[in-house]
Formats: C-alpha cells, structure tokens, sequence
C-alpha cells in the first residue's frame, strides 16, 4: 500500500485508564475511500480507539494521522507538541463522529442541528449551510423532517440526521461508534442502508459494530480486537470465514 492511498494510519496507539490497559499499541492503516469494520467483544478498546482518532482522547503512546496529518500534534524534529484547543477543533471537522445515542441538540430542529457546525466551525454562511443540510436529509431520505424536532423523531431517524450532521462538514473519515446498538431492532435496517449508499459513495468509513451480516455485506476490511491488541485483520470472507485465531473463532461462534 502507498502511503499516498492511507487516508488513516494508527501508529503504536497506547491508551491506559488508571490500572486498566484500554489499548496496547493498536497499528490501523484505513486506505481512502474503504470501509474499516470493527469487530469485538465489549472492552475490546474499540470505541476508545475511534475517540482516539477523533481527538475525544489522547493517547498515551503513539499517534493518529489523518490525510497524512498528525492529529493533535505538531511534530518539531524528533519531538511532539500538543496542539491548543483551536487547532484541534479545526482538526476535528475532518473527521465525522457517528454516536451511538445519537447526541443531537434537542432543542434545535433537524434543520438547525445539521447547519450549527458548518456555520460555526467552518464560516459558511447560514443559506449555504441550509441548501446543503436539505441536500443531505433528502440523501438520507428525510426530507420532509426539516422542521422537526429530535423527540419527534424514531431512533432511526435520530441516526441518519446525526450521519447527515456529520456529513455536513464534508469529513475526510466517518467514524460510526455502534450505530444501530441503541435501536429496536426493526430499526436497524433503515441506518445500515445509508452507511451502505454511503460505502458506495467512496466514503472513507470506520465502523464500529456488532452487525457481522453488515461487515460481510460492505467491510473492505474487518479488524478483530481484543484486549486492547488487533488480534487479526483482512479480507470479511477470510476474517469470518476462516478465521486464523482462536479468539476470533470463539468470539464469532457467539455472535454468527
């Protein structure tokens, strides 16, 4: 692989709260326009892994680089700086985050929830950022709910305003933290199809999930992790059909 075609690259990422090792040197590369999927039992390190691609943590150890730029630091010689706050910012609308409660502002409407950062964080003025928010809901099939509210909204709806939010920025990388995990599961389908129109779309996608028929369907590459280590990573057909470790073979004989 160039390093031309590495739109994400995690180099020797360490992560430790107090006792507990999160994360013990995770490598990732992620090429442009591919879908990373995550798999892993909980406590695996995985959206720990992603907060840390986002700038949502620091890591202990090792970095994070981004379209070939270091995140939340600048490199002087051989020595690291941490970036200011600002800079971080800037950093992070690149990088689209998918939450698996959807985090929306309540008291704004679907409109307004998907315009706030373009407008704030990116200068555009309010018209631009209106024509394209009403761009990205029609994308996600949602229309005619410009003037809703969150809690007038199903769960699922709450999830594809939330991925048309984070497209809203024109990301280099979407990050999806379990998706459909806090959705009844007659939910679901209605956001997998829009991360798939978006996989279809060249759409730079990690994606952390518990859905293996997803990762099968869409992954370009599926990384197993446990213990805070990427036990094993490839191809879907050989990852959850072959497995080569015990742990993968274990974990996915509980989940297929």
């Amino acid at each position: 692989m160039s390093t031309t075609d590495v739109m994400v690259e995690i180099r020797g990422v360490h992560k430790s709260f107090g006792r507990l090792d999160v994360l013990r040197g995770v490598d990732l590369e992620v090429r442009a326009g591919s879908v990373t999927v995550v798999l892993g039992p909980s406590g695996s390190g995985k959206s720990t892994l992603l907060r840390i691609v986002n700038r949502l943590e620091r890591s202990d150890r090792g970095f994070v680089t981004i379209d070939g730029e270091l995140i939340g630091y600048r490199r002087s010689g051989e020595r690291l700086y941490e970036l200011r706050e600002r800079e971080v910012l800037r950093q992070r609308t690149h990088i689209g985050f998918v939450f698996q409660n959807f985090n929306l502002f309540p008291h704004l409407t679907v409109l307004d929830n998907i315009t706030e950062a373009p407008v704030n964080a990116l200068g555009r003025s309010r018209s631009e950022a209106r024509t394209r928010a009403l761009e990205l809901l029609d994308r996600v099939g949602l229309a005619d709910k410009a003037d809703a509210y969150p809690r007038q909204l199903s769960g699922g709806q709450q999830q594809r305003v939330a991925i048309a939010r984070a497209l809203a920025l024109d990301p280099k990388v979407l990050l999806f933290d379990e998706p459909t995990s806090a959705l009844d599961p007659e939910l679901v389908g209605e956001v997998l199809d829009v991360i798939k129109d978006l996989a279809r779309a060249g759409t730079t996608m990690i994606v952390v999930t518990h859905e293996i028929g997803f990762a099968r369907e869409v992954a370009d590459t599926v990384v197993f992790m446990d213990g805070g280590v990427v036990v094993e990573q490839g191809a879907p057909a050989d990852v959850l059909d072959h497995p080569r470790h015990e742990r993968t073979r274990a974990f996915l004989s509980k989940v297929l």
